[in-house]
């Protein structure tokens, strides 16, 4: 059974906005608070309960906010801190909680600490950051090129896991780990409820063994972030590169006064060989994926996290599944696979009205500094137009498009007569809120649907989950339970399926086809939840 401590998180419905594309409130074409703010009714009308937002701390925008100058003031384009305060006092208001994005890994080079530090080793903040005569070893950094940099000033290579001017931070000095306690506790007393930690297995190096991660500290730092009375209750969700499930239970385990969850990715490379390259898969591999942490986690009483998408992510639907045609009854679908599982569920904007990958046929159109350093690699030896499909494919821009509220020229985003800062969503005038929630098949009032219904129903919560169909099966069926509470998921996958189901079941509580029965023929994509009559025990067929 799932901790005390953790269990009030599974009513944690979480909403994750990118701030640049969400809503521009001041005509300047970059989303801001303010934008946040007018939105946080349609939000909540989801059936959302919390917001996180990834970074919206003063910075350059090298990689998007990524690179932090400041942690505790606002980024000049999102607005300043009484537009924070604010939204803070409107999310409480509506009793709504906050996470914010935390980077702890490495800063801006532009950030106070680092322009002291590089001005020499006599200085409070010289060991604030990795230095080396040479470079140490031949690590590579996250967006190609060497991870090493020479700065003139100093006359020394610093370390940069990611972009040029996002230097890692140094955690064995314990001035780092007292400057980031002192960053979170400002942030609580503002208010925040709970962080998202970027790549936090990075904090900790080993560099003796060559490894850029994991390293021998790293639950040490976490206690020194988390652990403490101070902030022993927040929610915190960390971003690991691990899919090792002992490694997941010393990060999550509730004995460990760590964090209360981990994205578990290994799920998103469902439909792709690597980033930039697809694979032909559908349904199925999620949900056997789905399934394997499902058991895994819940038999060690840990907190899961369901996420299909993120600012880091393509579309789901446009991998695995069909964006065209079938788009409504995909996205549906894969809702009810997923967001009725055990745990905590988050969802990306746009997510909620079926959004789709875009497409452009020029690299001009793309912004993504990850994506462009591909685009560079693969023309090496690949045309133009199939680097171009690559990079369509993979490109973090698909998830940071601005978000789509109407069919007006910018789609609502930003004034028509502004330029917005990353090129409107090819399809924003197909797929937008305001086409979908007027439409007799729309996605949003699916979920509306179906997050009442887990808020409603302790089985969905906290209920025990068991599989009813098969591995061999081209379908999905599951069952949550708690006390004589029992539901029975089904969600089919590409082809028209008779799905027979063992159990005396209710009329349906949510369709995304309008079925009157559980058991019978269902159409590609088709799903239904129904709820147990009294008296029948969960079994497989």
């Amino acid at each position: 059974m799932l901790s005390n401590k953790y269990k009030d998180f599974t009513k944690w419905v979480i909403y994750q906005i990118y701030p640049r594309s969400f809503k521009d409130s001041n005509g300047d074409g970059i989303g801001d608070l303010q934008g946040i703010i007018s939105k946080l009714d349609y939000i909540r009308e989801l059936g959302v309960n919390a917001v996180w937002l990834c970074p919206c701390f003063k910075s350059p925008n090298e990689d998007n906010g990524y690179d932090v100058s400041d942690y505790c003031d606002i980024m000049d384009e999102f607005g300043t801190m009484e537009d924070m305060d604010q939204l803070i006092e409107e999310l409480h208001r509506r009793g709504m909680k906050l996470i914010l994005d935390l980077v702890p890994n490495h800063t801006s080079t532009e950030h106070k600490w680092f322009q002291e530090s590089r001005k020499g080793k006599d200085n409070p903040y010289s060991d604030y950051y990795y230095w080396f005569d040479e470079p140490l070893n031949d690590w590579e950094s996250s967006f190609g090129g060497s991870a090493w940099q020479y700065d003139e000033m100093r006359g020394q290579y610093y370390l940069h896991t990611f972009a040029v001017g996002q230097a890692d931070l140094n955690w064995e000095n314990p001035a780092v780990v007292k400057e980031m306690q002192n960053i979170v506790d400002f942030w609580v007393d503002k208010g925040c409820d709970g962080f998202r930690i970027d790549v936090i297995d990075c904090i900790s190096k080993d560099l003796p063994n060559d490894r850029n991660g994991h390293g021998p500290r790293l639950h040490e730092y976490i206690r020194a972030l988390f652990g403490r009375e101070k902030t022993a209750h927040l929610f915190t969700v960390g971003e690991g590169n691990t899919n090792n499930i002992e490694d997941i239970v010393m990060h999550c385990a509730s004995d460990r006064n760590e964090l209360a969850t981990l994205f578990i990715f290994e799920h998103m490379e469902c439909g792709r060989s690597d980033k930039f390259t697809p694979k032909g898969e559908g349904l199925r591999a999620l949900r056997d994926y789905l399934v394997y942490w499902q058991n895994e986690t819940g038999k060690r009483d840990l907190l899961y996290s369901l996420f299909i998408e993120n600012h880091d992510q393509p579309q789901m639907i446009s991998r695995i599944g069909n964006d065209c045609e079938l788009r409504y009854e995909c996205a549906t679908d894969i809702a009810a696979m997923v967001y009725l599982l055990k745990g905590v569920p988050f969802i990306y904007q746009g997510q909620e009205i079926g959004m789709p990958a875009a497409h452009y046929d020029s690299i001009g159109d793309f912004d993504d500094v990850e994506c462009l350093g591909a685009y560079r690699k693969y023309r090496k030896t690949l045309s133009e137009e199939a680097a171009l499909e690559k990079i369509n494919f993979g490109s973090r821009d698909n998830a940071r498009h601005p978000m789509a509220w109407d069919d007006s020229k910018n789609h609502g985003f930003t004034e028509d007569n502004c330029e917005p800062w990353l090129i409107n969503h090819s399809r924003a005038g197909e797929v937008n809120v305001k086409n979908d929630i007027s439409s007799d098949r729309s996605v949003y009032r699916f979920y509306q649907e179906l997050l009442e219904l887990r808020s409603d129903c302790d089985a969905f919560q906290e209920g025990d989950f068991e599989v009813i169909s098969s591995k061999d099966d081209d379908f999905f069926v599951y069952t949550r339970t708690a006390g004589d509470e029992k539901w029975v998921v089904i969600c089919n996958f590409e082809n028209e399926k008779t799905i027979e189901t063992p159990f005396d079941c209710e009329t349906p509580a949510l369709t995304n086809l309008g079925r009157s029965t559980v058991s019978g023929k269902y159409l590609p994509y088709e799903c239904a939840v129904s709820k147990l009559k009294c008296g029948q025990s969960v079994r497989k067929k």
